[in-house]
């Protein structure tokens, strides 16, 4: 009776565990990167970030909450992980781990920030964390070289996806 029991409660809590499977986790160069920006059909969101990176980590659970509410309207996350080429591997375990769950998490694979970093913004020195709103069918597009707060988040996602006057 015990094991019977006892299996039954594992079954039980089994059933009701939430996991987050650790996704694949691409490798961008500057093409990729510049693709993304250049190309872009609507509303985009891409950050910036490092699993090394306080502020980083901090500001990306609100980031896929608050993009989530306007999924339905076309904006799309991108999440870019600068992290060294070395720590690659792991990845797609820290993404596992703090729930970064918006597809795609993708890693840029260069190492010349002088190089990359103009390609999202001209004015942009690499520090992180760092965030592109950009719309090319409005024209819309914004940079911040910093956090940026869940009420700035939300008034750029409010502005990404305002129709031109």
């Amino acid at each position: 009776m015990k094991m019977t029991c006892k299996l039954l409660f594992i079954l039980l809590l089994s059933g009701f565990a939430h996991t987050v499977k650790a996704q694949a986790i691409p490798k961008w160069k500057i093409a990729d990167l510049q693709k993304a920006v250049t190309e872009s059909t609507g509303a985009t969101v891409i950050n910036f970030w490092a699993s090394f990176c306080k502020p980083c980590v901090a500001e990306i659970p609100y980031f896929q909450e608050e993009a989530k509410k306007y999924e339905s309207v076309g904006v799309k996350l991108i999440l870019v992980s600068l992290d060294m080429s070395e720590t690659y591997s792991k990845i797609p375990a820290f993404a596992k781990k703090f729930r970064f769950d918006v597809k795609p998490v993708v890693f840029l694979d260069e190492t010349n920030a002088d190089l990359f970093c103009p390609v999202a913004d001209p004015k942009w020195s690499g520090a992180i964390p760092a965030t592109l709103f950009i719309n090319n069918s409005t024209g819309y597009r914004q940079f911040y070289e910093d956090g940026v707060s869940r009420e700035k988040f939300i008034k750029e996602l409010e502005r990404l996806v305002a129709l031109p006057k």
